[in-house]
């Protein structure tokens, strides 16, 4: 977390700091670079820095949890010779749904920021003042809906975190034991599980 916060920060004040003037008291920060070649440089490295790595990251993350479960579902059939069919099955469904949530993920992050990225490059290296600030606040829109949607991504396809979610809704707890507990609001009905 801290680097999310730390390297945009530093990111957007090494661009604008050079380019800030002062007018009669007033600050004022101007989108200039102190050369074409600097603007060159930073459209490049932001671009690798927060897409390209980004990316790398998603990638290598998920890969290093596949790794890890693999491990472990080795480890479990090792030590259990009945039921091993059950827990092949169940580590198989594991790893197939890290690898969805991975590529979804990470599709859905180059899909909805690469439209940004080459808006801003565009802005950035184009020698001559152009009308593309819609443009770009409309992509910015585009890849801010990504961060409001990966929540659900990981609540919907992540079991793990669905059953955490499903705990913290009030009417779907269930009680220890034999009896299923739904609450309707005022009422509580309590029912016995036949088996």
């Amino acid at each position: 977390m801290a680097i999310a916060w730390i390297i945009p920060f530093f990111s957007n004040v090494v661009a604008r700091f050079p380019s800030i003037v002062v007018i009669d008291g007033v600050c004022y920060g101007v989108q200039t670079y102190v050369s074409f070649a600097a603007a060159i440089i930073y459209a490049v490295w932001q671009f690798m820095s927060f897409y390209v790595i980004m990316l790398f990251i998603f990638v290598f993350c998920y890969w290093r949890i596949l790794i890890v479960i693999r491990r472990q579902a080795r480890v479990m059939a090792g030590h259990s010779a009945a039921g091993s069919n059950a827990a092949q099955v169940q580590s198989h469904q594991i790893q197939t749904n890290v690898i969805k949530t991975m590529v979804l993920v990470s599709a859905l992050y180059a899909i909805s920021w690469s439209p940004n990225y080459i808006c801003a490059m565009i802005l950035y290296l184009y020698p001559y003042p152009i009308e593309w600030e819609g443009m770009y606040y409309g992509t910015t829109f585009i890849a801010y809906l990504y961060m409001c949607t990966n929540p659900f991504i990981y609540a919907t396809k992540f079991d793990p975190v669905k059953q955490v979610l499903l705990r913290m809704i009030p009417c779907k707890k269930t009680n220890e034991g034999n009896t299923d507990s739904v609450s309707t609001g005022q009422a509580v009905t309590t029912r016995t599980a036949h088996t």
